[in-house]
């Protein structure tokens, strides 16, 4: 799959490494997949002895082992940055053997990994760089009230199903001043579409947008999942947000990720069990009409965010590089 995308990467050589997903129980496949992952471990340490590089950075996930595993046992300086506010299992395998740990959410300190552990944050897009420079203005009773409804690349059933029937239950007033942008799957798209336009609300339904950065400066409260990318996009422009983890996530990393812009002030999140139709009026409905407590939120989710991500990220690769510890790296940071 990596090497379809391979082009899009400005790489002045791209070298494709042998991996395998553990995720079996037939203890026969789980087999097969150790012999791929060490045969990719020993595909890795040819390449690196090869091309010499000064450091290695993998990004989570199991193409990561083979490369990773084998530049530590090169005694090649090494870093993973994990997205999540909890360790993927291909991350927490090799942390122990890295030199550092770069993370989206991670504590820094509080374990042997905290130890090892620079929180640098997720580097996010340009565009959402570009829209951070909007600041957050309420929305008054005089004027139109954006909400920003998407779930992500799992398409969110639950939203095209449950925030259209809890938008009927809100009184007249609050429902001609909402307009609405919702992200849903292909195939619920028109009978979204068709249950905003029963309601007389304004409302823009699609599978896709392309100005999603600008969508969501532009808005005044968002409803979402809470993936790595998405909390962090939101925490670096600065919005207000009700958070739905996704339940079936592996490791629950969603509902952590989620907790970390909460515990800043900057969410609030809400178990998608717990959330009715009328659940979800009353928490629109509610925060439609206090307007100081999004601008508070809005605050405190921008406090939260880190912009500079994809500079402290290549900051900490250089650092360790020259052969630096994490403690050296933080002592140039004080």
């Amino acid at each position: 799959r990596a090497e379809r995308y391979s082009g899009h990467f400005p790489a002045a050589a791209i070298h494709s490494i042998r991996s395998a997903t553990l995720g079996s129980k037939n203890p026969f496949a789980v087999l097969a997949s150790f012999w791929t992952i060490w045969q990719g471990v020993r595909q890795a340490g040819r390449v690196i002895a090869r091309i010499k590089p000064d450091a290695v950075v993998g990004f989570g996930g199991y193409p990561t082992l083979p490369p990773l595993y084998a530049a530590t046992r090169r005694k090649v300086p090494t870093l993973i940055h994990e997205q999540n506010a909890v360790m993927g299992r291909a991350n927490k395998a090799l942390s122990s053997r890295v030199d550092a740990i770069a993370g989206g959410f991670l504590p820094e300190g509080e374990s042997a990994a905290g130890a090892k552990t620079v929180t640098t944050g997720n580097p996010v897009r340009p565009q959402i760089l570009e829209a951070a420079k909007s600041p957050y203005v309420a929305s008054d009773a005089s004027e139109p009230f954006r909400f920003l409804v998407f779930g992500g690349s799992q398409g969110a059933q639950f939203f095209s199903d449950a925030v259209p029937a809890a938008i009927a239950l809100l009184p007249e007033a609050q429902r001609k001043r909402l307009a609405i942008t919702q992200q849903a799957r292909a195939e619920d798209v028109a009978r979204v579409k068709t249950a905003y336009a029963d309601l007389g609300v304004d409302a823009q339904v699609s599978p896709f947008f392309t100005d999603m950065a600008a969508r969501m400066a532009a808005a005044h409260l968002v409803m979402s999942r809470s993936g790595a990318s998405t909390v962090s996009e939101i925490a670096v422009i600065g919005r207000p947000a009700l958070l739905v983890p996704y339940p079936h996530a592996l490791d629950h990393d969603q509902a952590a990720n989620a907790a970390a812009l909460a515990a800043a002030g900057g969410a609030e999140v809400h178990q998608q069990s717990t959330l009715s139709a009328e659940r979800i009026a009353a928490l629109v409905g509610g925060l439609m009409e206090d307007p100081g407590r999004l601008t508070a939120m809005a605050a405190a989710a921008r406090s939260a965010g880190k912009p500079n991500a994809a500079r402290l990220l290549a900051d900490l690769t250089e650092a360790i590089a020259s052969g630096k510890t994490v403690s050296d790296y933080r002592r140039t940071r004080a």
